[in-house]
């Protein structure tokens, strides 16, 4: 009985986001929640779950294998696919949040984009910001959750691990594979790498 009634709700609201213009290629296979909010122009990939209090607006396109809860979405934003957004994000219009991405109670500023691999949390971004593959914001030290903040127009290369409290400033820039532990001052480059070590004609041990 319970599934039944389930199956009938999502139904329902599916029936009614498509009356209000919402776009779904296999509305089936995509669910809501009865508090969902969507704006015009949006567009609903397969496979789809949108949890409790999400808000979407207008020219939103949401790609496949996405899951997410407690989320704002504000217009002309792209997530997904296989992204998941956990309660207490806000993600600010023009921004993208791409493949194999995570953001958890973070803002995510103007026109900003964390394209795939990333993990995001506790955080704020400002504008333009460009998160590398495979970054992280390591904020949990075991004990209590740390933010990180991210100025406006910041690059971070691939690869990198912010570990939190750590600010980085307007224009900044982050070497690929860096872990950051310090403040990074504005419109400064911030690397740390250790220096390459090759060993001519090396054989391996058997």
């Amino acid at each position: 009985m319970k599934q039944k009634k389930f199956q009938n709700e999502q139904a329902k609201l599916r029936n009614k986001f498509i009356k209000n213009g919402v776009k779904m290629i296999a509305p089936e296979t995509v669910f809501f929640s009865k508090n969902t909010k969507i704006g015009k122009n949006v567009t609903i990939d397969p496979y789809v779950v949108i949890s409790d209090n999400v808000s979407l607006g207008n020219n939103v396109r949401i790609l496949s294998f996405s899951h997410l809860e407690g989320v704002k979405i504000e217009s002309n934003v792209n997530v997904g696919p296989y992204a998941r957004l956990r309660p207490g994000t806000i993600l600010k219009s023009g921004s993208k949040v791409g493949n194999f991405v995570e953001v958890k109670k973070s803002i995510i500023g103007k026109n900003s984009k964390l394209s795939h691999l990333s993990y995001v949390g506790d955080s704020k971004l400002g504008k333009k910001v460009n998160i590398g593959a495979g970054t992280i914001t390591c904020n949990y030290d075991g004990d209590k959750k740390k933010k990180t903040i991210i100025d406006d127009d910041v690059f971070v290369g691939s690869n990198t691990s912010l570990v939190a409290p750590v600010k980085l400033e307007k224009k900044s820039v982050i070497g690929a594979g860096s872990v950051i532990t310090k403040k990074v001052s504005k419109g400064s480059l911030a690397l740390t790498r250790s220096d390459q070590i090759e060993v001519k004609k090396y054989k391996r041990k058997k």
